[in-house]
């Protein structure tokens, strides 16, 4: 997990199978910023998983708990096919 805090945009790139810690951390971030927009790139997530998906979903739900707006890019077919099976094709 590499993040870049920059103001007024938060910049943070998920690679491989987020550990829960990670996501702990991040989400720890972003309760730590002032309401920012959040760019969340997740081409690097490789074959999904439900972690990947629980992962997604902690986030958002801090994210607008905490204000910010936030934005998922680099999303691939397979990720999209997963999260419209769960219900959460709109996280997108």
């Amino acid at each position: 997990m590499d993040t870049s805090p920059a103001s007024p945009t938060i910049e943070v790139r998920l690679t491989g199978q987020p550990a829960p810690d990670d996501v702990g951390r991040l989400c720890a971030l972003l309760e730590a910023a002032e309401p920012s927009l959040v760019i969340c790139d997740i081409g690097g997530l490789g074959r999904v998983g439900l972690g990947a998906v629980d992962a997604l979903a902690r986030l958002r739900l801090t994210a607008r708990r905490c204000g910010h707006r936030l934005e998922f890019r680099g999303a691939g077919p397979e990720l999209r096919d997963v999260l419209g099976l769960v219900g959460l094709g709109d996280l997108l």
